[in-house]
């Protein structure tokens, strides 16, 4: 049942995978989706996002970094079993065409046929690809046997590894967000509904909870970047087994929210649930005279400035917060940008194995968790889309 662990654990071990750790989270990245008999998240796109920080919907025509890497990460894996590997009796290939793993019958320590590069199309994949075999096409019993056991090693291996399968590429992960993984009750994630007055027929406009409306009030709408936040923590909490409630932020009551871990998402001018806490008191939104939004440093440090106005058609500021819960023992997670593209960057940014790393090195620990901060990213735009983000300044509670 684990020899497919072990023979990833040995691939993963060597000098040709162990030197790069981006090869490495590709290779563990696909092998858990094979783990899993899920070929429709073995994409390029899937691979961009996941793997190597792209946004979603980028542009694979222009950026090659999926299929220059699944070149190299299939050359890396042909060294491996033509060398220490040669004794293996299963091989693992990355086939052209596509990035979902086979596992094939390992003849004499022959390199995999996908040792020479080559530029892969834009693949179509296959609902199923089965395990394979690269030895001759006998039709003895013993072939089809030995065949319908690799088959079975995978799916059973598939049921029992799926946790372990990511854990080594997502410690860091693992430890910002352990208060809201691992909590006794499921966290509470609340996100921003504005309210806005008119109808979608005779248009609608944001209330800004000045003076009285007289046109009908709708509070069912949020933005595109609060629901794409949700979908990759649904994608981080699902991976490890925890669960959540998923509350719009007028519909919250604080019996309910007092004794949970809490994570809000969207700016304090749309998260009314936020209005009512004493959250960040570093760094705060302040909308100027032209009606346009950035965020004040309340507290510079040596070279930082006071004012934070990054907010144009090709940069965004965005700020996470990690604050003291309602009660002891719980904690805060707050994800706040000027705009839904802020908000959605910042979520995508701590999802990120490497940008926890880099908030856990800067915020530090205690106890084995990480100590109260509030930190503000600068998040570039391409075309409406926040394409990269990173820290400008970070100050501890």
């Amino acid at each position: 049942m684990g020899d497919v662990e072990a023979l990833v654990g040995r691939i993963t071990a060597a000098p040709q995978i162990s030197g790069s750790p981006k090869l490495r989270e590709f290779f563990l990245y696909v092998m858990d989706c094979y783990m899993r008999q899920a070929p429709e998240e073995a994409t390029e796109q899937q691979i961009g996002i996941h793997v190597f920080g792209r946004r979603p919907g980028f542009n694979s025509s222009d950026d090659s970094i999926v299929r220059s890497q699944a070149r190299l990460l299939r050359m890396k894996l042909a060294v491996y079993f033509a060398s220490e590997g040669a004794d293996e009796p299963v091989v693992i290939e990355i086939p052209k065409g596509h990035y979902y793993p086979v596992l094939l019958r390992h003849k004499g320590g022959t390199p995999p046929p996908d040792a020479v590069p080559q530029t892969e199309p834009e693949e179509e994949i296959p609902a199923i690809v089965p395990v394979a075999t690269v030895a001759e096409t006998g039709r003895s019993w013993l072939f089809w046997v030995a065949m319908l056991g690799l088959l079975v090693l995978g799916l059973v291996a598939g049921m029992a590894l799926d946790r372990r399968m990511t854990a080594p590429a997502s410690s860091e992960l693992d430890r910002l967000w352990a208060p809201f993984l691992a909590a006794s009750s499921p966290t509470l994630i609340i996100y921003s509904n504005p309210a806005f007055t008119g109808t979608p027929r005779t248009g609608l406009r944001i209330i800004d909870g000045n003076g009285k409306q007289s046109a009908p009030i709708d509070e069912t709408y949020t933005g595109t970047g609060e629901v794409a936040s949700i979908y990759e923590l649904t994608r981080l909490f699902d991976r490890r087994k925890a669960t959540f409630t998923l509350k719009r932020s007028r519909l919250v009551t604080w019996d309910e929210a007092k004794s949970r871990n809490l994570i809000f998402i969207g700016a304090p001018s749309q998260n009314t649930a936020l209005q009512e806490l004493p959250t960040a008191t570093e760094f705060a939104v302040v909308i100027d005279e032209h009606e346009q939004g950035y965020f004040v440093n309340r507290h510079p440090h040596p070279g930082e400035p006071a004012r934070l106005p990054y907010a144009d058609a090709t940069q965004e500021t965005a700020l996470i917060a990690f604050l003291p819960g309602l009660q002891p023992d719980r904690h805060i997670l707050v994800f706040s940008g000027l705009t839904t593209i802020g908000t959605q960057a910042a979520v995508e940014f701590a999802c990120q194995p490497q940008n926890a790393a880099k908030l856990l090195e800067m915020a530090g620990t205690t106890g084995g968790v990480v100590k109260p901060f509030e930190a503000i990213l600068r998040v570039s735009v391409s075309r409406g889309v926040g394409v990269g983000a990173e820290i400008v300044a970070l100050h501890l509670r």
